[in-house]
This record gives C-alpha cells, structure tokens and sequence, in this order.
C-alpha cells in the first residue's frame, strides 16, 4: 500500500498530497493537487504550494510536510 504524504498548512489545516499534475494551458507549470481533512480536494501551482511564506515576523513554509 502507498504512504500517504501529509502537509499542514501554515494557518493549521491538514492535507494530503494526491498527485502532481501539469497544468493544460501551460505544460511548464506543476500543479500539485491536495486533500483536505473534510474531503475537499484543492489544486495550485507547485511553486506556490512549496513556497517559504512571511506570517507573523517569520518565514516559513505555506505547507510544512509532516510525518
């Protein structure tokens, strides 16, 4: 069976990375497609899913991984 990789975001919620995906209207863009815990499943550009964020005076990443 597959391990499942599991994020929370820098504001607390908890996601599952399903797939990278590549974004139709520009192949050079990876997007990476997500759960959240309530079953919702969100999509946005690889770039900005694993970016380094400023929040409340420190960097840190938009989506910490967490095992």
């Amino acid at each position: 069976m597959a391990e499942t990789t599991r994020y929370r975001h820098y504001k607390g919620g908890l996601y599952e990375l399903i797939c990278e995906a590549t974004l139709e209207s520009d192949p050079t863009v990876t997007m990476i497609v997500y759960k959240a815990s309530n079953g919702t499943i969100w999509t946005r550009p690889a770039s900005v899913f694993f970016e380094q964020i400023e929040h409340e005076g420190a960097t840190m990443p938009r989506f910490a991984r967490i095992d």
